[in-house]
């Protein structure tokens, strides 16, 4: 999967390469919006990490030019703690995803994975884990065969959950993508999400896929 990196700040594109390349990723760096409009123009690529500030012409520009030009590669924008109207603005011009700085490189080759899929039209509107299914067309939750109503919260807690599972996410992780929240609230309101998540998910199975890492957050996990 050829990826390109479009990053200023040396120390980050140098990381996310490393990373990649360990995964089995093709990766190349550039760090102007010019060279990327250039690379893009003049070759294939199968997805576009973009920071949105770079010197010169801002990420945001870039993707604008290429859904201009009808150029489809699926772009995943870095975007600064707390940026909530360049994210809105960047979803709205066609980006497919975002990660908020800093990331985690891991999550960051998960998310190109499920690019990858839904461009091959694999898992386009299903999540699975073990035997537990989300529709994210229907938004329907099934486990075991049996259906779960929940909430808008819960059902936005589970997704983000389980298109990264075994991963521990921290309170603040899940209060930021979950709730939108880039500050402390102050309040349990995730704790409180996941127990009445957990008591619906897991509470008539021998198997719980809801799990509490002391002092560090939930992840989903079981047997997969």
């Amino acid at each position: 999967m050829r990826v390109l990196i479009v990053e200023d700040e040396r120390k980050i594109a140098t990381f996310v390469r490393k990373a990649l390349l360990e995964a089995g990723f093709n990766p190349t760096l550039c760090a102007t919006g010019a060279e990327a409009m250039e690379l893009t123009t003049n070759e294939r690529f199968d997805a576009v990490v973009l920071d949105i500030m770079l010197p010169g012409r801002d990420g945001l520009s870039v993707l604008r030019q290429l859904r201009e030009q009808h150029n489809t590669v699926p772009v995943i924008l870095l975007t600064a703690r707390g940026g909530l109207n360049e994210r809105i603005e960047g979803l709205n011009l066609g980006a497919d995803d975002y990660m908020t700085k800093p990331f985690s490189t891991e999550e960051l080759i998960a998310r190109l994975r499920a690019v990858r899929r839904r461009m091959s039209g694999e898992g386009l509107s299903v999540q699975q884990y073990a035997d537990l299914t989300l529709n994210l067309i229907t938004r329907e939750v099934v486990r075991a065969g049996r259906k779960i109503e929940l909430t808008t919260r819960e059902y936005g807690l589970l997704e983000y959950l389980i298109r990264s599972p075994g991963r521990v996410f921290t309170r603040s992780q899940l209060c930021e993508q979950v709730w939108d929240y880039h500050f402390d609230p102050g309040t349990n309101v995730v704790d409180v999400c996941v127990q009445r998540l957990r008591r619906k998910v897991d509470e008539d199975h021998s198997v719980k896929l809801i799990h509490t890492v002391r002092g560090v957050g939930y992840t989903l996990k079981g047997a997969a």
